[in-house]
């Protein structure tokens, strides 16, 4: 499977769709997508790893990095990878990424988005 990061939107925000492996060769692609999304100065950003197929110390890194990167500009980040998906959350696991990445099994719904 072939590396693509595409811009689309989950549940009306921005996103990242990740497919592919994500490791040191690829990384630096998801860290230009990144800086494009945050360059628009959004609330929120979701980077969906649904479809990766990999991920090395190189693409967990890029991860810690995206999340930084959104904290120090104020951008509530969330970043799916379901537990269905084993070989990118094992990694997630192994490295204890959720400590410094906000992990989540599925897109949530913000204040806004909440209906009456």
């Amino acid at each position: 499977m072939q590396f693509d990061v595409e811009r689309t939107t989950v549940l009306g925000r921005p996103a990242l769709s990740v497919r592919g492996e994500l490791d040191l060769a690829t990384a630096p692609r998801l860290a230009e997508a990144v800086e494009s999304q945050l360059s628009q100065q959004p609330q929120s950003l979701v980077v969906d790893l649904t479809d990766t197929t990999f991920l090395d110390s190189s693409g967990a890194r890029e991860l810690a990095r995206t999340a930084r990167r959104a904290a120090d500009e104020s951008v509530a980040l969330e970043v799916v990878c379901p537990r269905t998906n084993r070989p990118v959350r094992l990694v997630v696991d192994l490295l204890e990424l959720r400590a410094l990445v906000p992990i989540v099994e599925s897109p949530s719904l913000t204040e806004n988005e909440v209906g009456p």
